[in-house]
C-alpha cells in the first residue's frame, strides 16, 4: 500500500512539474538536429538555453538553434516574473542526413591550391559576412510562418556531405532552390538587410537580412538585387534575381539560414507544397 501511494505521488508531482512547464513556455518546433526553434513564454521572464541567456521580445517571443551534430538534450530554464523558475532537459530527435563517399579523384580536386591573393579575397569576404550574421536586433520577423523565396525544385538540402578521398568536406549549409537566371528572389519573412556584396569569391552576388535576436538569411549566387544595406524588407518583397556567380555550376539559389554561428535548415521552417512545384 505504501509503495503503490508513493508512485500516486510521484505520478501527481511529475503531471505538476509538466503543467508549470506548459505554463511556463510553449516551444512551436521541433527539437531536432539543425532546427530554428521558436517559442513563446510569458513577458517579462528571461530564458536560458544551456546557461546561455536568450534575447525575450516584448510579447515573450524567444528563438535558439540545434546544430546538426548536437546529439544532448536542450536545457531550458524560464524565471517568470513573478520570480517562478522553470527547467525543462527536452531530448533532441536524431536525423539522417545523406553522405555521400567518392574515392579516386586526383588530391587537387579534393584540396584545390590556392594563390594567396584569393586566400586574402576569401577571409575578407569571410568577415564581411560573419559581421552580417552577428547583428541581434529586436526584431521579431523570425517568429513568422516563413514562405518559399523561389518556386522552384529543391536540388540541395542541408546536412548532406561528400567525403572526398576519406576527406569529409563541410555538410551542406542550406538549401538549393532551381530557377532560371533573372528568376525573382523573394523575402521569406520581414527583415532588416545588413549585407550586399555583388561579388564574392565562392558565393558571387550575395545578401544577408536580419530576421532578428541573431537570425539570418543569406541568399548566394544571386545577378542582381534590388535592395540595399539598411532596406527593411516585407515578407514576399522581391529582393534579388537569381544567378549563377561566384562558384555556381548554374543559375540556381542558395538559400542558408543562421542563429549567430550555428546553421540551421531552412526546409523546416517551410510550409509543404504540391509536387508540380517540387515538394520535398
Amino acid at each position: 500500500m505504501i509503495r503503490w501511494m508513493g508512485a500516486l505521488l510521484m505520478l501527481a508531482c511529475a503531471a505538476l512539474d509538466a503543467h508549470a512547464a506548459d505554463a511556463a513556455f510553449v516551444l512551436h518546433d521541433t527539437v531536432q538536429q539543425g532546427a530554428l526553434v521558436r517559442g513563446t513564454t510569458e513577458p517579462g521572464s528571461t530564458v536560458t538555453m544551456n546557461g546561455e541567456s536568450l534575447p525575450v521580445s516584448d510579447d515573450g517571443s524567444f528563438v535558439f538553434a540545434v546544430a546538426r551534430a548536437y546529439t544532448d538534450k536542450v536545457k531550458l530554464a524560464v524565471t517568470l516574473p513573478n520570480g517562478d523558475s522553470i527547467e525543462q532537459a527536452i531530448p533532441t530527435q536524431q536525423r539522417t542526413f545523406k553522405v555521400q563517399h567518392i574515392d579516386g579523384l586526383p588530391q587537387d580536386k579534393v584540396t584545390p591550391p590556392r594563390t594567396k591573393e584569393v586566400n586574402d579575397r576569401i577571409w575578407t569576404d569571410l568577415q564581411l559576412i560573419r559581421g552580417a550574421r552577428s547583428v541581434i536586433s529586436s526584431e521579431d520577423a523570425f517568429a513568422q510562418q516563413f514562405i518559399w523565396p523561389v518556386d522552384g525544385i529543391v536540388t540541395g538540402v542541408f546536412g548532406s556531405q561528400r567525403i572526398l578521398n576519406g576527406t569529409p568536406k563541410s555538410p551542406h549549409s542550406g538549401l538549393d532552390i532551381a530557377g532560371p537566371e533573372g528568376e525573382p528572389v523573394l523575402a521569406p519573412a520581414d527583415g532588416i538587410v545588413t549585407l550586399w556584396h555583388e561579388d564574392m569569391y565562392f558565393t558571387g552576388g550575395t545578401l544577408i537580412v536580419d530576421h532578428g535576436h541573431g537570425v539570418s538569411s543569406t541568399f548566394i549566387h544571386l545577378s542582381k538585387t534590388h535592395v540595399a544595406e539598411g532596406d527593411k524588407v516585407k515578407q514576399g518583397q522581391l529582393v534579388a534575381e537569381v544567378g549563377s556567380t561566384g562558384r555556381a555550376t548554374g543559375p540556381h539559389l542558395h538559400w542558408s539560414m543562421n542563429l549567430g554561428k550555428v546553421r540551421v535548415d531552412p526546409l523546416l521552417l517551410l510550409p509543404p507544397r504540391t509536387a508540380k512545384n517540387g515538394s520535398e
